[in-house]
C-alpha cells in the first residue's frame, strides 16, 4: 500500500454515544455501528489526509504503539475498500457536503438535495 495516498469515505456516517456508525440520510435513526478500528478510519477519511498521516495519528494514541500497527491499519483500509466504504486517491479529495461531516452536523434537507443532484447512491 502506498502511504502517500489520500483516503476518503464514500458513505454517510454518524457519531452516536462516542461510536462511529453508518447512517441513512433518509432515515437518520437507522444506523449500523462499526467496529472501533473501522469507525476510526471512516471518521478520519476526509480526503485531506494520507495513509502516512493516519499511521502517525494512530501511533500517537498509544504510549507505546503496537508493533503491528501499520499492518493493522492496512488491513482495516483494505476491508473498508472491499466494502466500498472508502477509496484511495493520489491527490487530496474534496468531499461533497453530505459526506464531509457526521450526519448530526448536516442540514439534512440540503444534504438530500445535493445527493439527488449528484446522483449519489448509498453503498
Amino acid at each position: 500500500m502506498n502511504n502517500s495516498q489520500y483516503f476518503y469515505r464514500t458513505i454517510v456516517f454518524t457519531r452516536i454515544n462516542h461510536q462511529i456508525a453508518l447512517a441513512d440520510i433518509d432515515h437518520p435513526e437507522n444506523v449500523t455501528p462499526l467496529e472501533e478500528w473501522l469507525g476510526t478510519v471512516i471518521s478520519l477519511a476526509d480526503g485531506c489526509h494520507s495513509i502516512e498521516e493516519l499511521i502517525g495519528y494512530m501511533s500517537k494514541r498509544y504510549a507505546t504503539p503496537p508493533p503491528n500497527l501499520e499492518k493493522t491499519i492496512y488491513s482495516v483500509i483494505e476491508r473498508l475498500m472491499d466494502s466500498n466504504l472508502i477509496k484511495l486517491s493520489e491527490h487530496a479529495v474534496t468531499l461533497p457536503y453530505y459526506l464531509a461531516a457526521p450526519i448530526e452536523e448536516l442540514d439534512l434537507e440540503r444534504a438530500r438535495k445535493e445527493i439527488r443532484k449528484d446522483g449519489y447512491s448509498m453503498h
